[in-house]
Protein backbone atom coordinates (compact mmCIF):
# COMPACT_ATOMS: atom_id res chain seq x y z
CA UNK A 1 0.00 0.00 0.00
CA UNK A 2 1.21 3.79 -0.70
CA UNK A 3 2.30 5.24 1.71
CA UNK A 4 0.55 9.27 2.19
CA UNK A 5 3.95 10.56 0.97
CA UNK A 6 3.79 8.73 -1.59
CA UNK A 7 0.16 9.34 -2.63
CA UNK A 8 0.63 13.09 -2.12
CA UNK A 9 3.53 13.08 -4.22
CA UNK A 10 1.90 11.26 -6.59
CA UNK A 11 -1.31 13.04 -7.18
CA UNK A 12 -0.40 16.97 -5.89
CA UNK A 13 1.71 19.57 -5.82
CA UNK A 14 1.95 20.02 -2.22
CA UNK A 15 5.38 21.22 -1.01
CA UNK A 16 7.29 18.75 1.50
CA UNK A 17 6.48 21.20 4.35
CA UNK A 18 2.89 20.73 3.60
CA UNK A 19 3.68 16.80 4.05
CA UNK A 20 5.13 16.94 7.07
CA UNK A 21 1.96 18.88 8.42
CA UNK A 22 0.13 16.00 7.25
CA UNK A 23 2.36 13.73 8.84
CA UNK A 24 1.70 15.21 12.08
CA UNK A 25 -2.12 15.54 11.80
CA UNK A 26 -2.27 11.78 10.70
CA UNK A 27 0.03 10.69 13.78
CA UNK A 28 -2.29 12.65 16.19
CA UNK A 29 -5.64 12.54 15.28
CA UNK A 30 -6.77 9.45 16.92
CA UNK A 31 -7.73 11.33 19.70
CA UNK A 32 -9.88 13.31 17.67
CA UNK A 33 -11.43 10.87 16.09
CA UNK A 34 -11.87 8.52 19.18
CA UNK A 35 -13.39 11.82 20.73
CA UNK A 36 -15.42 12.42 17.83
CA UNK A 37 -16.69 8.91 17.58
CA UNK A 38 -15.87 9.04 13.87
CA UNK A 39 -13.67 7.81 11.09
CA UNK A 40 -11.38 10.48 10.18
CA UNK A 41 -10.39 10.38 6.04
CA UNK A 42 -7.69 12.81 5.52
CA UNK A 43 -8.08 13.98 1.55
CA UNK A 44 -5.95 16.13 -0.94
CA UNK A 45 -6.91 17.46 -3.80
CA UNK A 46 -5.50 15.75 -7.16
CA UNK A 47 -3.96 18.41 -9.48
CA UNK A 48 -5.23 19.29 -12.64
CA UNK A 49 -8.87 17.44 -11.61
CA UNK A 50 -11.75 18.37 -9.19
CA UNK A 51 -11.27 15.11 -7.36
CA UNK A 52 -10.21 14.23 -4.12
CA UNK A 53 -7.48 11.27 -2.91
CA UNK A 54 -7.56 9.77 0.13
CA UNK A 55 -3.94 9.68 1.48
CA UNK A 56 -4.82 8.54 5.45
CA UNK A 57 -7.40 6.90 7.54
CA UNK A 58 -7.66 6.33 10.79
CA UNK A 59 -10.89 4.21 12.53
CA UNK A 60 -12.18 4.97 16.33
CA UNK A 61 -11.32 2.77 19.15
CA UNK A 62 -14.38 4.14 20.72
CA UNK A 63 -17.59 3.29 17.89
CA UNK A 64 -18.01 1.22 15.37
CA UNK A 65 -16.57 2.30 11.68
CA UNK A 66 -18.22 3.85 9.08
CA UNK A 67 -16.25 1.51 6.71
CA UNK A 68 -15.68 -1.99 6.84
CA UNK A 69 -12.86 -1.28 3.79
CA UNK A 70 -9.79 0.55 3.74
CA UNK A 71 -9.93 4.19 1.50
CA UNK A 72 -6.57 5.03 1.19
CA UNK A 73 -5.81 5.71 -2.45
CA UNK A 74 -9.44 5.75 -4.02
CA UNK A 75 -10.13 9.14 -5.44
CA UNK A 76 -13.47 10.63 -5.50
CA UNK A 77 -14.56 13.24 -7.79
CA UNK A 78 -18.03 14.95 -9.12
CA UNK A 79 -20.89 15.08 -6.31
CA UNK A 80 -19.20 12.94 -3.88
CA UNK A 81 -16.75 14.93 -2.78
CA UNK A 82 -18.82 18.22 -2.56
CA UNK A 83 -18.85 19.14 1.38
CA UNK A 84 -14.88 18.56 0.32
CA UNK A 85 -14.49 20.85 -2.20
CA UNK A 86 -16.23 23.69 -0.14
CA UNK A 87 -14.15 23.07 2.74
CA UNK A 88 -11.22 23.25 1.05
CA UNK A 89 -12.59 26.26 -1.24
CA UNK A 90 -13.83 28.15 1.86
CA UNK A 91 -11.96 27.52 4.87
CA UNK A 92 -14.66 26.74 6.99
CA UNK A 93 -16.16 23.26 8.42
CA UNK A 94 -19.06 21.44 6.54
CA UNK A 95 -21.99 20.04 8.44
CA UNK A 96 -24.72 20.47 6.11
CA UNK A 97 -25.97 17.40 4.45
CA UNK A 98 -28.01 14.48 4.91
CA UNK A 99 -26.91 10.90 5.83
CA UNK A 100 -25.58 8.96 3.59
CA UNK A 101 -25.44 5.48 2.60
CA UNK A 102 -22.81 3.16 2.70
CA UNK A 103 -24.15 -0.33 1.83
CA UNK A 104 -26.28 -0.93 5.17
CA UNK A 105 -24.43 1.48 7.30
CA UNK A 106 -26.07 5.28 7.71
CA UNK A 107 -23.02 7.58 7.71
CA UNK A 108 -22.96 11.58 8.85
CA UNK A 109 -20.29 13.77 6.96
CA UNK A 110 -18.50 16.63 7.67
CA UNK A 111 -15.43 18.20 6.71
CA UNK A 112 -12.57 19.95 8.58
CA UNK A 113 -9.94 22.11 6.56
CA UNK A 114 -6.51 21.48 7.50
CA UNK A 115 -4.49 24.81 7.56
CA UNK A 116 -1.12 25.51 8.03
CA UNK A 117 -0.13 28.33 9.48
CA UNK A 118 2.65 30.40 8.77
CA UNK A 119 5.63 31.05 10.32
CA UNK A 120 4.84 34.04 12.03
CA UNK A 121 1.86 32.54 13.45
CA UNK A 122 -0.77 34.57 10.91
CA UNK A 123 -3.53 31.66 9.52
CA UNK A 124 -2.03 30.34 6.68
CA UNK A 125 -3.14 28.42 3.30
CA UNK A 126 -5.72 25.45 3.77
CA UNK A 127 -3.74 22.39 2.11
CA UNK A 128 -5.77 19.42 2.61
CA UNK A 129 -9.48 18.34 4.45
CA UNK A 130 -10.20 16.06 6.93
CA UNK A 131 -13.43 13.82 6.06
CA UNK A 132 -15.13 13.25 9.98
CA UNK A 133 -17.52 10.61 8.81
CA UNK A 134 -20.26 8.89 11.84
CA UNK A 135 -21.91 5.63 11.81
CA UNK A 136 -25.56 6.20 12.82
CA UNK A 137 -26.59 2.90 13.06
CA UNK A 138 -26.10 2.72 16.98
CA UNK A 139 -27.12 6.17 17.22
CA UNK A 140 -28.84 6.89 20.87
CA UNK A 141 -29.15 9.40 23.25
CA UNK A 142 -25.37 10.61 24.43
CA UNK A 143 -24.18 9.93 28.05
CA UNK A 144 -22.62 12.97 30.01
CA UNK A 145 -19.06 11.14 29.03
CA UNK A 146 -20.19 11.70 25.45
CA UNK A 147 -21.15 14.51 25.10
CA UNK A 148 -18.08 16.04 27.14
CA UNK A 149 -16.07 13.61 24.27
CA UNK A 150 -18.03 15.45 21.61
CA UNK A 151 -17.90 19.15 22.41
CA UNK A 152 -14.29 18.72 22.99
CA UNK A 153 -13.61 16.79 19.66
CA UNK A 154 -15.74 19.80 17.85
CA UNK A 155 -13.32 22.18 19.91
CA UNK A 156 -10.40 20.21 18.37
CA UNK A 157 -11.88 20.34 14.92
CA UNK A 158 -11.93 24.25 14.72
CA UNK A 159 -8.55 24.07 16.28
CA UNK A 160 -7.24 21.84 12.97
CA UNK A 161 -8.98 24.28 10.88
CA UNK A 162 -7.54 27.45 12.39
CA UNK A 163 -4.00 25.33 12.13
CA UNK A 164 -3.28 25.18 15.89
CA UNK A 165 -3.31 21.08 16.08
CA UNK A 166 -1.73 19.18 15.84
CA UNK A 167 0.61 20.69 18.34
CA UNK A 168 4.43 20.59 17.79
CA UNK A 169 5.58 17.18 18.64
CA UNK A 170 8.12 17.28 21.67
CA UNK A 171 11.52 15.74 20.93
CA UNK A 172 11.21 12.07 22.28
CA UNK A 173 7.89 11.45 22.19
CA UNK A 174 7.14 9.03 19.97
CA UNK A 175 3.53 7.94 20.56
CA UNK A 176 0.25 9.49 21.32
CA UNK A 177 -0.30 7.75 24.70
CA UNK A 178 -2.16 8.48 27.11
CA UNK A 179 -5.27 7.87 24.65
CA UNK A 180 -9.29 8.84 25.59
CA UNK A 181 -10.17 5.77 26.76
CA UNK A 182 -7.25 6.03 29.43
CA UNK A 183 -8.94 8.59 31.07
CA UNK A 184 -9.99 12.45 30.55
CA UNK A 185 -10.04 15.45 32.61
CA UNK A 186 -11.55 19.02 31.26
CA UNK A 187 -10.63 22.41 32.72
CA UNK A 188 -12.04 25.79 32.08
CA UNK A 189 -10.22 28.53 31.50
CA UNK A 190 -9.53 29.16 35.01
CA UNK A 191 -8.27 25.97 35.54
CA UNK A 192 -10.83 24.61 37.32
CA UNK A 193 -12.07 20.36 36.42
CA UNK A 194 -15.63 20.43 34.64
CA UNK A 195 -15.04 16.90 33.74
CA UNK A 196 -13.56 13.74 34.53
CA UNK A 197 -14.11 10.85 33.03
CA UNK A 198 -14.08 7.03 35.70
CA UNK A 199 -10.94 6.50 34.83
CA UNK A 200 -9.41 9.76 34.99
CA UNK A 201 -11.09 10.00 38.61
CA UNK A 202 -9.50 6.70 39.30
CA UNK A 203 -6.50 7.25 38.33
CA UNK A 204 -6.30 10.28 40.63
CA UNK A 205 -7.96 7.95 43.39
CA UNK A 206 -4.18 5.66 42.80
CA UNK A 207 -2.21 9.17 43.63
CA UNK A 208 -4.47 9.66 46.47
CA UNK A 209 -7.19 11.56 45.71
CA UNK A 210 -10.37 10.35 47.17
CA UNK A 211 -12.53 13.26 46.51
CA UNK A 212 -14.40 13.85 43.19
CA UNK A 213 -12.36 15.75 40.24
CA UNK A 214 -15.00 18.11 39.36
CA UNK A 215 -14.48 22.02 40.61
CA UNK A 216 -10.72 21.47 41.66
CA UNK A 217 -7.61 23.45 40.69
CA UNK A 218 -6.01 20.84 38.55
CA UNK A 219 -2.37 22.96 38.48
CA UNK A 220 -2.85 23.17 42.76
CA UNK A 221 -4.21 19.29 42.91
CA UNK A 222 -0.99 18.22 40.78
CA UNK A 223 1.43 20.17 43.18
CA UNK A 224 0.10 19.00 46.20
CA UNK A 225 -0.35 15.64 45.24
CA UNK A 226 3.03 14.80 43.83
CA UNK A 227 5.62 13.06 45.95
CA UNK A 228 8.43 15.26 45.14
CA UNK A 229 7.87 19.00 45.61
CA UNK A 230 9.80 20.02 42.21
CA UNK A 231 7.71 17.47 40.83
CA UNK A 232 4.81 18.86 42.22
CA UNK A 233 6.17 22.30 40.76
CA UNK A 234 6.56 20.84 37.10
CA UNK A 235 3.03 18.65 37.03
CA UNK A 236 1.34 22.16 38.01
CA UNK A 237 3.52 24.82 35.51
CA UNK A 238 2.41 21.99 32.74
CA UNK A 239 -1.22 22.80 33.25
CA UNK A 240 -0.70 26.05 33.45
CA UNK A 241 0.96 26.12 30.32
CA UNK A 242 -1.77 24.24 28.35
CA UNK A 243 -3.86 27.08 29.87
CA UNK A 244 -1.89 29.62 28.01
CA UNK A 245 -1.56 27.81 25.27
CA UNK A 246 1.17 26.11 25.29
CA UNK A 247 1.27 22.03 24.74
CA UNK A 248 3.79 21.57 27.09
CA UNK A 249 5.44 17.36 27.12
CA UNK A 250 4.23 14.64 28.57
CA UNK A 251 5.30 14.15 31.96
CA UNK A 252 4.67 11.35 35.12
CA UNK A 253 3.33 12.09 38.31
CA UNK A 254 4.41 9.65 41.38
CA UNK A 255 2.69 9.36 44.43
CA UNK A 256 2.00 7.09 47.20
CA UNK A 257 3.26 4.42 44.78
CA UNK A 258 1.21 5.43 41.66
CA UNK A 259 2.72 6.51 38.76
CA UNK A 260 0.22 8.51 36.46
CA UNK A 261 0.96 9.57 32.87
CA UNK A 262 -0.22 12.95 31.59
CA UNK A 263 -0.84 15.18 28.39
CA UNK A 264 -1.93 18.56 28.44
CA UNK A 265 -3.53 20.30 25.39
CA UNK A 266 -4.47 24.00 25.00
CA UNK A 267 -8.36 24.27 23.86
CA UNK A 268 -8.53 27.79 22.16
CA UNK A 269 -10.42 26.83 19.24
CA UNK A 270 -10.63 30.43 16.73
CA UNK A 271 -7.55 31.63 18.65
CA UNK A 272 -9.78 31.90 21.90
CA UNK A 273 -8.15 30.45 25.15
CA UNK A 274 -11.11 28.24 26.50
CA UNK A 275 -9.58 25.70 28.97
CA UNK A 276 -7.52 22.66 28.42
CA UNK A 277 -7.79 18.89 28.21
CA UNK A 278 -6.05 16.39 30.25
CA UNK A 279 -5.36 12.85 29.25
CA UNK A 280 -3.96 10.78 32.21
CA UNK A 281 -3.46 7.37 32.00
CA UNK A 282 -2.26 4.86 35.19
CA UNK A 283 1.19 3.74 34.59
CA UNK A 284 1.81 2.07 38.06
CA UNK A 285 2.04 -1.50 36.95
CA UNK A 286 3.71 -0.41 34.09
CA UNK A 287 6.20 0.99 35.99
CA UNK A 288 6.53 -1.64 38.69
CA UNK A 289 7.42 -4.32 35.70
CA UNK A 290 9.68 -1.94 34.56
CA UNK A 291 11.63 -1.56 37.80
CA UNK A 292 11.52 -5.07 38.16
CA UNK A 293 13.31 -5.80 34.60
CA UNK A 294 16.00 -3.02 35.21
CA UNK A 295 16.38 -5.36 38.75
CA UNK A 296 16.47 -8.39 37.32
CA UNK A 297 19.13 -6.86 34.47
CA UNK A 298 21.50 -6.05 36.90
CA UNK A 299 21.17 -9.18 38.57
CA UNK A 300 21.80 -11.11 35.77
CA UNK A 301 25.17 -8.29 34.36
CA UNK A 302 26.40 -8.86 38.45
CA UNK A 303 26.32 -12.34 37.69
CA UNK A 304 28.60 -12.76 34.82
CA UNK A 305 30.55 -9.92 36.38
CA UNK A 306 31.50 -12.69 39.50
CA UNK A 307 31.65 -15.73 36.37
CA UNK A 308 33.98 -13.51 34.60
CA UNK A 309 36.24 -12.93 37.70
CA UNK A 310 36.01 -16.32 38.71
CA UNK A 311 37.02 -18.21 35.64
CA UNK A 312 39.95 -15.18 35.86
CA UNK A 313 40.57 -17.00 39.56
CA UNK A 314 41.02 -20.24 37.99
CA UNK A 315 42.95 -19.39 34.54
CA UNK A 316 45.36 -17.47 37.40
CA UNK A 317 45.47 -21.08 39.37
CA UNK A 318 45.98 -23.06 36.63
CA UNK A 319 49.28 -20.36 35.13
CA UNK A 320 50.71 -20.92 38.79
CA UNK A 321 50.60 -24.41 38.75
CA UNK A 322 51.92 -24.45 35.04
CA UNK A 323 54.82 -22.61 36.41
CA UNK A 324 55.60 -25.41 39.25
CA UNK A 325 55.10 -28.51 37.12
CA UNK A 326 58.27 -29.75 35.47
CA UNK A 327 57.31 -32.10 32.49
CA UNK A 328 57.06 -30.10 29.46
CA UNK A 329 53.93 -31.81 28.05
CA UNK A 330 51.82 -31.12 31.11
CA UNK A 331 52.73 -27.60 31.45
CA UNK A 332 51.55 -27.31 27.84
CA UNK A 333 48.31 -29.25 28.94
CA UNK A 334 48.14 -26.36 31.57
CA UNK A 335 48.72 -23.73 29.39
CA UNK A 336 46.11 -24.58 26.57
CA UNK A 337 43.42 -24.80 29.32
CA UNK A 338 44.10 -21.20 30.27
CA UNK A 339 43.94 -20.14 27.20
CA UNK A 340 40.02 -21.55 26.88
CA UNK A 341 39.18 -20.61 30.42
CA UNK A 342 40.23 -16.87 29.36
CA UNK A 343 38.32 -17.30 26.48
CA UNK A 344 35.14 -18.01 27.97
CA UNK A 345 35.76 -15.46 30.41
CA UNK A 346 36.31 -12.69 27.52
CA UNK A 347 32.27 -13.54 26.73
CA UNK A 348 31.33 -13.41 30.20
CA UNK A 349 33.21 -9.82 30.47
CA UNK A 350 31.16 -8.80 27.82
CA UNK A 351 27.67 -10.19 29.06
CA UNK A 352 28.40 -8.05 32.22
CA UNK A 353 28.59 -4.60 30.37
CA UNK A 354 25.31 -5.72 28.24
CA UNK A 355 21.25 -4.61 28.97
CA UNK A 356 20.38 -8.20 27.13
CA UNK A 357 21.72 -11.79 26.99
CA UNK A 358 23.79 -10.66 23.52
CA UNK A 359 27.08 -9.71 22.78
CA UNK A 360 28.40 -7.85 19.77
CA UNK A 361 30.69 -10.94 18.60
CA UNK A 362 33.28 -9.22 15.98
CA UNK A 363 35.05 -7.71 19.09
CA UNK A 364 35.14 -10.84 21.09
CA UNK A 365 36.88 -12.57 18.03
CA UNK A 366 39.46 -9.69 17.32
CA UNK A 367 40.88 -10.49 21.08
CA UNK A 368 41.06 -14.24 20.98
CA UNK A 369 42.28 -13.84 17.66
CA UNK A 370 45.24 -11.49 18.89
CA UNK A 371 45.63 -13.51 22.21
CA UNK A 372 46.36 -16.44 19.92
CA UNK A 373 49.06 -14.83 17.36
CA UNK A 374 50.73 -13.76 21.34
CA UNK A 375 50.89 -16.78 22.83
CA UNK A 376 51.64 -19.37 19.99
CA UNK A 377 54.46 -21.50 20.32
CA UNK A 378 56.04 -20.19 17.07
CA UNK A 379 58.74 -17.83 16.20
CA UNK A 380 56.79 -17.11 13.06
CA UNK A 381 54.90 -14.21 12.69
CA UNK A 382 51.73 -14.52 11.93
CA UNK A 383 49.50 -11.79 10.76
CA UNK A 384 45.38 -12.21 11.91
CA UNK A 385 42.99 -10.47 9.71
CA UNK A 386 38.66 -10.81 10.17
CA UNK A 387 36.60 -10.28 7.29
CA UNK A 388 32.92 -9.47 7.69
CA UNK A 389 30.98 -9.71 10.70
CA UNK A 390 29.87 -11.60 13.34
CA UNK A 391 27.06 -9.69 14.65
CA UNK A 392 24.98 -9.68 17.66
CA UNK A 393 25.17 -13.61 19.03
CA UNK A 394 22.87 -14.71 21.89
CA UNK A 395 25.02 -15.69 24.97
CA UNK A 396 24.68 -19.47 24.38
CA UNK A 397 25.85 -19.58 20.76
CA UNK A 398 28.62 -16.99 21.67
CA UNK A 399 30.26 -19.29 24.42
CA UNK A 400 30.86 -22.18 22.64
CA UNK A 401 31.33 -20.23 19.65
CA UNK A 402 34.24 -18.53 21.18
CA UNK A 403 35.77 -21.61 22.66
CA UNK A 404 35.78 -23.13 18.60
CA UNK A 405 37.18 -20.30 17.56
CA UNK A 406 39.92 -20.17 20.00
CA UNK A 407 40.72 -23.41 19.37
CA UNK A 408 41.17 -23.26 15.76
CA UNK A 409 43.39 -20.12 15.34
CA UNK A 410 45.72 -21.31 17.81
CA UNK A 411 45.42 -25.00 15.66
CA UNK A 412 46.34 -22.04 12.50
CA UNK A 413 48.98 -20.21 14.50
CA UNK A 414 51.19 -23.62 15.70
CA UNK A 415 50.75 -25.98 13.40
CA UNK A 416 50.66 -24.38 9.78
CA UNK A 417 53.50 -22.12 9.96
CA UNK A 418 56.54 -24.85 11.13
CA UNK A 419 60.13 -23.29 11.27
CA UNK A 420 62.61 -23.07 8.37
CA UNK A 421 64.32 -25.91 9.78
CA UNK A 422 61.23 -28.32 10.26
CA UNK A 423 60.40 -28.95 6.94
CA UNK A 424 61.30 -31.49 5.08
CA UNK A 425 64.68 -30.58 3.22
CA UNK A 426 65.22 -27.60 5.01
CA UNK A 427 63.42 -25.77 2.07
CA UNK A 428 62.17 -22.61 3.68
CA UNK A 429 58.53 -21.67 3.53
CA UNK A 430 56.58 -19.10 0.74
CA UNK A 431 58.24 -15.91 0.85
CA UNK A 432 54.64 -14.65 1.47
CA UNK A 433 53.71 -13.48 5.45
CA UNK A 434 51.85 -16.15 7.21
CA UNK A 435 48.05 -14.93 7.79
CA UNK A 436 45.33 -16.54 9.48
CA UNK A 437 41.81 -14.97 8.23
CA UNK A 438 38.63 -15.14 10.22
CA UNK A 439 35.52 -14.76 8.06
CA UNK A 440 32.15 -14.50 8.53
CA UNK A 441 28.31 -14.11 7.00
CA UNK A 442 25.10 -14.73 7.54
CA UNK A 443 22.84 -16.60 4.87
CA UNK A 444 19.05 -17.90 5.41
CA UNK A 445 19.43 -18.03 9.26
CA UNK A 446 22.84 -19.35 9.27
CA UNK A 447 26.29 -18.13 10.48
CA UNK A 448 28.91 -19.38 8.24
CA UNK A 449 32.67 -18.90 9.98
CA UNK A 450 35.62 -19.89 7.89
CA UNK A 451 39.37 -19.71 9.64
CA UNK A 452 41.72 -19.65 6.84
CA UNK A 453 45.47 -19.91 7.10
CA UNK A 454 48.03 -19.78 3.99
CA UNK A 455 50.44 -22.25 5.55
CA UNK A 456 51.50 -25.92 4.34
CA UNK A 457 48.11 -27.71 4.81
CA UNK A 458 47.14 -31.28 6.32
CA UNK A 459 49.04 -33.73 6.09
CA UNK A 460 48.05 -36.59 3.14
CA UNK A 461 47.72 -39.05 6.19
CA UNK A 462 45.22 -36.49 8.46
CA UNK A 463 41.75 -37.98 9.81
CA UNK A 464 39.82 -35.49 12.12
CA UNK A 465 37.65 -38.09 12.94
CA UNK A 466 40.70 -40.52 14.10
CA UNK A 467 43.78 -39.70 16.91
CA UNK A 468 42.61 -35.89 16.44
CA UNK A 469 44.57 -33.37 19.27
CA UNK A 470 42.04 -32.96 22.42
CA UNK A 471 41.48 -29.31 20.53
CA UNK A 472 40.12 -30.49 17.16
CA UNK A 473 38.02 -32.84 19.63
CA UNK A 474 36.87 -29.75 21.43
CA UNK A 475 35.98 -28.56 18.13
CA UNK A 476 34.05 -31.36 16.50
CA UNK A 477 32.02 -31.69 19.76
CA UNK A 478 30.91 -28.12 20.35
CA UNK A 479 30.01 -27.65 16.97
CA UNK A 480 27.87 -30.55 16.66
CA UNK A 481 26.82 -30.34 19.96
CA UNK A 482 26.30 -27.39 22.09
CA UNK A 483 26.05 -25.31 18.48
CA UNK A 484 23.86 -27.93 16.63
CA UNK A 485 26.07 -27.07 13.50
CA UNK A 486 28.62 -28.46 11.18
CA UNK A 487 32.46 -28.42 10.82
CA UNK A 488 34.64 -29.04 8.22
CA UNK A 489 38.71 -29.20 8.06
CA UNK A 490 40.35 -29.14 4.22
CA UNK A 491 43.04 -27.97 2.83
CA UNK A 492 42.28 -24.71 0.54
CA UNK A 493 42.85 -24.61 -3.41
CA UNK A 494 45.75 -22.16 -3.45
CA UNK A 495 47.44 -22.87 0.09
CA UNK A 496 47.19 -23.81 3.05
CA UNK A 497 44.07 -24.82 5.46
CA UNK A 498 40.61 -23.91 6.02
CA UNK A 499 37.58 -24.80 8.73
CA UNK A 500 34.40 -24.28 7.39
CA UNK A 501 31.89 -23.94 10.67
CA UNK A 502 27.95 -23.53 9.72
CA UNK A 503 26.02 -22.65 13.19
CA UNK A 504 22.54 -22.29 13.10
CA UNK A 505 21.16 -18.88 14.48
CA UNK A 506 17.02 -19.76 14.69
CA UNK A 507 16.49 -21.79 17.79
Amino acid sequence: MSTLRDLAEEHTTLRPVDIDHLHRVAGDWQLLSDLSFADLLLWVPVTGTDGFVCVAQVRPTTAPTAYQDDQVGRIFGGPEVAHLAIAYTQGRIWREGDPVWYGDTPARHEAIPVRLRTGDGEHGEVIAVVGRDTNLSTARTPSQLELNYLTTADDLAQMLADGTFPPVRHPGETTTAPRVGDGLVRLDANGKVTYASPNAQSAYRRLGFASHLVGEDLAALNGRLAADPLEGTEAANRVLAALRGEAPPRREIEARGATVLTRALPLMPAGVPIGALVLVRDMTEVRRRDRALITKDATIREIHHRVKNNLQTVAALLRLQARRVGIPAARAALEESVRRVASIALVHETLSMSSDEAVEFDGIVDRVAAAAAEVAATDVPVRMRREGSFGVLPAEIATSLVIVLNELLLNAVEHAFPEPGEIDGGVPPATAPAEVVVSAHRFRKQLHVTVADNGQGLPAEFDADQGATLGLQIVRALATGELRGTIELRNRAEAGTEALLVVPLAR
